[in-house]
């Protein structure tokens, strides 16, 4: 779940001029004199910058699972899990004999330890039973987007060996087709009622807890298999282990409530983010969890619901992506901000999100606090993670190193490590790194090294304080006569534009320069926006090899759930344009 600060690429140079090393350019008004002096959280000589955070020890017992470990911790919280629509909840007191309960009925229908488990549902208040269920069992468990294909699922369930899938009760038939075993999980299941009670979903959380042959798990035991986005190639199997998501709810969840003076428990936290998803799933399905915090579950987004759930809960806490912070803005903007005066924090991750975003939503909402973090499905959302105090708000960075997490900024030129503020691959070390990619391992070796570093693929740099900044995927940058262009540093100067609602920026072939950037651009309904209006923008506000070259204009830029821009797409769309 990369996430992206927008920071200028400052250049002197003029177009036609490169560096001929392949290599963007630093910002010189702050690189730092090799010969001078280094903050202690840097090491010049091995070039690894480590947390400025205090080490976290973490659980020494090796046969410890998540699941008992975030029952472990004891707090005071009543309400766990709201459905933001019916306001049916679970309560805290409910939810562990909910869990050892699916657990139990899954022993009991044959599922055993190792066995993967697909989840292929919407945001519920079921999911984190279902979740923490099967790997009370030793169980394995596998997410999907429940909007997936069925050759998507079928392609999937084979990959990683699906033995009992879980889905809404309308997918049921469609998926009983692949002859796997298929649970259906009601929307909303209502102790007592008829229906519920007959249910086969209301009989796996309800059984007798006498279960006698609970197996010995190992923090080195697989817990999911969480499958990567796919944005730049192929989707690959991410292994995640129980000890993985122990450092997981530690480091980030527990360590950033530790932050702040208020009770965790009297927290509310809107719940829009996909559980499937591992942002939505270290926050809402384990972390949260182990606070005693309440967790309001919105089933699909809707802003006019959202905005109401806001109020009604008074919610205080909403991790958002990208396109749900755009949403929430455009409704302060629009006159809802009263509705949210409970609100505290609103924090983003899993994609990038622009300096206009980030300026129209402090501007829309200034008493409310806003952070983002950096982490993937590779490192168990762990990486960075913001925090603004009363003399400090910094807003544009993903924050500091999470506790116990180490990083180099290496060069991917030459393999060199860089000081602070200069620009490199960020490659990551730490507890939360997967133990590798299912049944690949060459994809495994190619981006775990041998040191355990976890090679993300994210241009980055750390800044003079310690705090990361990231620019772009190095997957995606436009190489033209010979300079790199970052093309979110393009869509950052495009969305500011007045009459721009979203864009995005991939590179075309071209003869002559190898690579030109090109935009595609969904403009505000009945301006005259011309590509050429688009174009002089740009140029402006570049330097000359940045500038945009072409421009299609569109209804709407392919984004992931998480808020990704699907780049693959975007260069499938510019073919079919030639």
């Amino acid at each position: 779940m990369a996430t992206f600060l927008k920071t200028q690429l400052n250049s002197h140079a003029t177009e036609g001029e490169g560096s001929g090393n392949g290599e963007i350019e630093k910002n010189p008004s702050k690189t730092p004199d090799p010969k001078g002096s280094f903050p202690f959280w840097y090491c010049a000589e091995t070039g690894i910058y480590s947390s400025k955070h205090p080490s976290i020890k973490l659980p020494e017992d090796p046969f410890l699972d998540v699941v008992s470990f975030i029952f472990s911790h004891k707090h005071g919280g009543i309400s766990a899990l709201v459905d933001s629509t019916s306001g049916i909840s679970i309560s805290y007191s409910e939810l562990y004999p909910m869990v050892k309960s699916m657990a139990s009925s899954l022993h009991q229908r044959g599922v055993s330890q190792g066995d993967v488990v697909l989840i292929l549902l919407p945001n519920s208040i079921h999911f984190p039973v279902i979740f923490l269920g099967v790997l009370t069992l030793g169980a394995i468990v596998t997410t999907m987007n429940p909007c997936s294909s069925l050759l998507e699922i079928k392609k999937q369930a084979l990959d990683c060996g699906v033995t009992l899938a879980f889905t809404t009760n309308d997918k049921v038939d469609k998926l009983s087709t692949l002859d796997i075993p298929v649970i259906g999980v009601p929307e909303i299941l209502v102790s007592g009622s008829n229906g519920s009670e007959s249910s086969v979903f209301y009989e796996l959380i309800s059984c007798d807890l006498n279960w006698d042959s609970r197996p010995k798990i190992s923090q080195q035991d697989t817990a999911a298999i969480l499958y990567s986005s796919g944005t730049t190639g192929a989707g690959k199997g991410v292994i995640l282990t129980h000890g993985n998501f122990i450092a997981m709810v530690e480091t980030f969840v527990r360590f950033e409530a530790s932050q702040y003076e208020y009770s965790s428990t009297e927290n509310v936290y809107l719940d829009v983010t996909p559980m499937f998803h591992v942002y939505g799933l270290s926050l809402f399905v384990m972390g949260l969890l182990s606070l005693g915090t309440t967790i309001v579950v919105m089933r699909k987004f809707d802003a006019d619901e959202m905005v109401k759930a806001i109020e009604r809960y008074n919610v205080t806490h909403f991790p958002t992506v990208p396109p749900l912070l755009m949403a929430l803005t455009r409704r302060a903007k629009d006159g809802a901000s009263s509705s949210m005066k409970r609100l505290k924090q609103v924090s983003c991750g899993a994609a990038p999100v622009s300096a206009k975003s980030i300026e129209d939503f402090v501007h829309s909402l200034p008493d409310v606090d806003f952070i983002q973090g950096y982490g993937m499905t590779e490192s168990t959302a762990i990486g960075t993670r913001g925090y603004n105090t009363e003399k400090l708000h910094n807003y544009s960075s993903v924050g500091l190193l999470a506790p116990n997490m180490q990083a180099k900024v290496v060069d991917w030129v030459t393999g060199s490590t860089l000081p602070p503020n200069c620009m490199g691959e960020l490659w990551l070390c730490g507890p939360g790194v997967m133990k590798g990619y299912l049944n690949n391992l060459e994809a495994t070796k190619s981006m775990i090294d041998d040191n355990g570093y976890l090679h993300t693929g994210d241009i980055a740099y750390f800044d003079e304080e310690g705090y990361l900044y990231v620019i772009d995927r190095l997957k995606e940058i436009i190489k033209y006569k010979g300079f790199q262009i970052a093309p979110a540093d393009l869509e950052a100067v495009l969305v500011s534009h007045p009459d721009i609602i979203d864009a995005g920026v991939t590179g075309a072939r071209d003869e002559e320069a190898g690579e030109i950037p090109v935009a595609f651009v969904v403009k505000r309904d009945g301006c005259a926006l011309s590509q050429t209006d688009v174009i002089d923008f740009v140029s402006n506000q570049v330097a000359p090899f940045k500038k945009i070259r072409k421009v299609y204009f569109r209804a709407s830029i392919p984004r992931s759930v998480a808020g990704k821009i699907l780049r693959k797409e975007l260069r499938n769309l510019l073919t079919s344009k030639l």
